[in-house]
């Protein structure tokens, strides 16, 4: 496998790269701007404050105070996210663990939190592949989320995520702990070119299942990829066309190998460290607790936020925030 990068203006479909980049760079003109003008604001209310303290006046810089502190974590958060593939599209995968309907029902949850999640920021979602539970929940499913910095916010999220509370599918009312998986991948695939030979992918064509229409579940048109050098399964079936499944499916494969790419180097770098305790794949980083009490802690930063249902409803910001200066602080 080649990493390498394509000359500029080899295809069309390149400018997209380019284009992603000058509205990140808008972005960020547009928020120093917004920072600087809240800064200069409240240097005018402080000097009116001076000299008129009446209720109206200090409520008004109270709230210039709070509008600059918001203006300041976001540039915290620009700071946080310098690295190259922080930018790019975020391809997001949710897997439950052992535990059959249980586990599928907090994938399935899961999943929800992440669509709430991008539609507060008004990040786009497209389902990539999704397999149905046999009674509840999901199976499987792949999403791609489009935004401003959607792999460096969302990368906080992979790991393991734990479930603790009682159980709707057990008759006898018992506390159950179901645990799900998330990956998360750059989607890189639009602005490096990685080579993946013929020989080395077994392509399986088969029906789709599930939800989706009579033409969708009487065709041959999901696809399989088997990436045999590495083991890397990678499967679509959302679209009609088995020809745009394919598409997707080499999408989230070559993102996928990247992925692998990049976190062999990073072992390689830290291989010189004694205190090498990083996350590492699988680990268990957040707990969801709905009995005996309620509570959300990640297990790296310490963050707890006991509105477990605002969290579970998107409301991810303080928990992805706390992670990016753990990690910052890490480095």
């Amino acid at each position: 496998m080649e990493l390498s990068r394509p000359g500029a203006w080899d295809k069309p479909e390149q400018l997209t790269p380019l284009l992603r980049e000058k509205s990140h760079l808008a972005d960020l003109v547009e928020q120093w701007d917004a920072l600087h003008c809240a800064k200069e604001d409240l240097d005018e209310w402080l000097l009116l404050a001076h000299d008129d303290q009446s209720q109206e006046v200090l409520e008004a810089l109270q709230d210039q105070v709070e509008l600059l502190a918001d203006r300041l974590q976001e540039a915290e958060l620009r700071t946080l996210l310098a690295d190259p593939a922080d930018n790019s599209p975020a391809i997001l995968e949710i897997h439950p663990g052992a535990g059959g309907t249980e586990a599928q029902d907090w994938a399935e949850i899961l999943l929800r939190m992440y669509i709430r999640w991008a539609e507060r920021r008004e990040f786009k979602v497209d389902v990539l592949d999704k397999l149905p539970g046999d009674e509840a929940g999901i199976k499987s499913v792949t999403l791609l989320i489009e935004g401003p910095n959607a792999y460096g916010l969302l990368k906080a999220e992979k790991g393991i995520h734990r479930l603790v509370r009682i159980s709707p599918f057990d008759s006898s009312g018992r506390r159950h702990t179901s645990f799900t998986s998330v990956d998360v991948y750059p989607d890189i695939t639009q602005d490096i070119e990685i080579e993946i030979r013929d020989e080395d992918v077994r392509i399986d064509i088969f029906r789709s299942s599930g939800a989706g229409g009579q033409h969708v579940n009487k065709t041959s048109s999901a696809i399989r990829l088997t990436h045999l050098p590495t083991g890397i399964v990678v499967s679509c079936q959302n679209e009609r066309s088995q020809q745009r499944n394919k598409d997707t499916a080499f999408k989230v494969l070559k993102a996928r190998l990247y992925e692998l790419e990049m976190r062999k180097l990073a072992d390689e770098k830290q291989a010189q460290y004694a205190d090498k305790d990083a996350i590492a794949w699988g680990s268990q980083i957040r707990s969801y607790v709905l009995q005996p009490y309620r509570l959300v802690k990640d297990h790296r930063t310490n963050t707890e936020i006991t509105n477990v249902d605002a969290v579970l409803d998107g409301d991810l910001d303080t928990l992805i925030r706390n992670y990016l200066l753990y990690a910052h602080a890490q480095k």
